[in-house]
């Protein structure tokens, strides 16, 4: 499919044998849909009706609902991570955390509200029963808390500059990809991080310095050569970093 569909990636993904087509007008979409079809009819491909969608203002993708420059979670998925029973093995709890992590940047801090059940995955025996606690319990229903609060994510626009909000703790980074639009500030994407012993061990100003970093280069395929992007931190001595003649 990536062969037959080169070339149109601004207005096509493909994922296997599923094809998303996505336009800004109803005109363009009429010539993106004449386009893939010609494609896939030299590439000697059928579709069958009864499988497509066409003129949804919303489309279910890869167990997310996008469409209108919004993304949420996909509700079928989002109710088996709700109905997921207290895990009591590490096998449980390893399966929650794979799907509570699907929509893991829907979630500010994810990394940082799942710890306590990340630290009961420690240990060579990957399939013995878990020591289930308190702060593992609080952690298991905040991420079913916060997926149930329908959270929406926006589509980005390169053509404005983008905002990095960063944040360290004793335990992980958070970090939050934003844009402002119509005086309204909107969230793109949550990105976090737990922080290894050895990170856990830096100061406050390395380890909100960290963030910086981590944020920088996960994201670096949205700002490397796009619009200035800016970087805000409640860390006030970081401001050094642009002062120090001395940085390299």
């Amino acid at each position: 499919m990536d062969s037959i569909l080169k070339d149109c990636e601004e207005y096509s993904v493909p994922y296997l044998d599923d094809v998303a087509i996505f336009s800004q007008t109803w005109e363009d979409h009429l010539k993106h849909l004449d386009d893939i079809f010609l494609r896939l009819s030299n590439a000697k491909l059928h579709i069958k009706p009864s499988k497509c969608q066409f003129a949804q203002a919303y489309v279910k993708y890869l167990g997310h609902l996008v469409g209108q420059g919004l993304r949420t979670p996909g509700e079928l998925k989002v109710q088996v991570i709700k109905d997921f029973p207290i895990p009591t093995n590490k096998t449980q709890v390893r399966a929650f955390l794979g799907l509570a992590g699907y929509y893991r940047r829907y979630i500010p801090e994810f990394s940082v509200i799942a710890a306590p059940l990340t630290d009961l995955l420690k240990g060579r025996n990957r399939k013995s029963t878990v020591d289930w606690n308190s702060s593992c319990q609080n952690a298991f229903e905040e991420l079913k808390t916060r997926l149930s609060k329908n959270p929406v994510l926006y589509s980005p626009d390169f053509t404005k500059p983008f905002i990095i909000q960063c944040d360290a703790s004793n335990l992980g980074i958070g970090v939050v990809l934003s844009q402002v639009c119509e005086n309204e500030e909107h969230p793109i994407m949550f990105l976090s991080k737990k922080l290894s012993l050895a990170e856990q061990k830096y100061s406050t100003t390395e380890k909100e310095c960290a963030a910086i970093i981590f944020a920088v280069q996960k994201l670096k395929c949205y700002l490397n050569g796009h619009q200035k992007f800016v970087i805000q931190t409640d860390h006030n001595p970081l401001e050094w970093l642009e002062k120090n003649t001395g940085t390299q």
